[in-house]
């Protein structure tokens, strides 16, 4: 009978470990929310999966470093009816991107890679790369690079790499890109540079914001420079010291159980829609969209970043380096596309792998100057408002371009539910 006890009480142990919150818990009130007005995600999340607009979804707030509001909705797989749960796994898509500059800029603090080194030291293709430049009648001119490409520029989307297949570039020269997981899925690191590299660039380096491939690069410069995957360097550097436990490049068979699948059909445009990642495993970790993790996972990570790079006493950055990582790096000699990325972030400009609010107004969602976010394609979000002491992550499967409302709903609502 005593090992039954122990056994059972043992059993309950581990499920409280598996589903303990990701931070201290408060009661929404004492840190500065309004119950009433935090209930109102309930309500527009209810609404939504009602009208079968988004299959479910996980939403974590934390405020002063605790945890406030930490819910599943809905469906984790609408086709076989699972329920939500807050363990769900997701595809992060493009919120792969801060943690691959997490993980580069440790490095950059231990005087093994920093930012103003040229990216041919480390991938020597890169230096005979041109500039396309479009024609009247439909050609590219050649042209020759005035200046390389950098570290740098692979942080803050100046490189002059882009995605192809975006609905929101115009550019010609996008049909002679992949889109963002398509290497991934098709070979490894090396059959990536090589694929890249044999592309005109569409900018000269280091002049213009254009969303790409450049993070993925530089998952590439830290397998380099490091000798590991991207992945494992992640692992033993970032993941296990923040306990993120979920995080990974490559789902186990018990996770992939856990993964958030969206609609078959787009609810908006009633076209197939599918998160290729959940059944397709990638050939190399890219830094730029191919990582999971649990809401609790990433919502960790953001406390860690807010806290200047700590966390439950492991340290993963210096607060001086987080605060370069989320200054504005975007001068005014470089032209500022990030409001073309995402409609709401007007009054952003882009820091090293995430955007930052440099504005008052302008933008279609409430926060402060020096807010710092990104966001993923297949309906994921996460933002820090270091002035609030305010980490949001949100976690849905939804790829289609309904993700982009669930954002702003979202922020209205958790800034709306803010009493002081």
């Amino acid at each position: 009978m005593k090992r039954l006890i122990a056994a059972a009480v043992a059993a309950g142990l581990a499920l409280e470990m598996a589903h303990a919150a990701p931070l201290p818990e408060a009661k929404p009130d004492d840190v500065g929310f309004s119950e009433q007005g935090l209930a109102r995600l309930d309500d527009f999340f209810a609404r939504e999966i009602a009208a079968k607009r988004v299959p479910g979804a996980v939403v974590a707030i934390a405020r002063d470093g605790k945890l406030v509001h930490y819910k599943a909705y809905g469906q984790l797989d609408p086709v076989k009816g699972t329920p939500m749960s807050l363990d769900a796994v997701f595809a992060l898509a493009s919120m792969t991107k801060p943690l691959a500059a997490v993980a580069g800029l440790t490095l950059m603090e231990q005087g093994r890679l920093p930012l103003q080194a040229s990216l041919a030291n480390y991938y020597p293709d890169f230096a005979d790369m041109k500039v396309g430049v479009p024609q009247v009648d439909g050609s590219l001119k050649m042209e020759a690079q005035a200046s390389p490409i950098t570290i740098h520029d692979l942080y803050r989307h100046t490189s002059g790499l882009m995605y192809g297949g975006r609905p929101d570039s115009s550019s010609p020269l996008a049909r002679l890109y992949p889109d963002g997981t398509a290497p991934a899925v098709e070979g490894d690191t090396q059959a990536f540079i090589d694929r890249i590299t044999k592309l005109p660039l569409v900018h000269q380096p280091g002049t213009e914001f254009e969303y790409g491939f450049s993070i993925d690069v530089l998952g590439a410069v830290i397998e380099k420079v490091t000798s590991q995957r991207l992945g494992d360097y992640l692992a033993s550097n970032v993941w296990q010291p923040l306990g993120m436990n979920d995080a990974t490049f490559r789902p186990s068979e018990g996770q992939r159980d856990r993964l958030a699948r969206p609609f078959p059909n787009d609810p908006l445009t009633g076209k197939p829609q599918s998160i290729r990642l959940l059944d397709t495993p990638t050939k190399f970790d890219c830094g730029g969209a191919c990582a999971f993790a649990t809401v609790g996972d990433y919502l960790r990570f953001g406390q860690m970043l807010l806290n200047g790079g700590e966390l439950e006493g492991k340290r993963i950055l210096g607060p001086k380096t987080v605060h370069h990582m989320t200054s504005n790096h975007l001068g005014p000699e470089i032209k500022n596309n990030v409001a073309n990325v995402e409609p709401h972030r007007g009054g952003f400009s882009f820091g090293l792998g995430v955007a930052v609010r440099t504005s008052e107004g302008l933008s279609a969602v409430p926060g402060n100057p020096g807010e710092f976010t990104w966001n993923g394609a297949y309906g994921t979000q996460f933002f820090c408002d270091p002035k609030e002491r305010l980490v949001v992550v949100v976690g849905t499967a939804a790829p289609g371009e309904l993700r982009k409302y669930y954002r702003e709903q979202v922020q209205d609502i958790i800034y709306g539910a803010m009493v002081r």
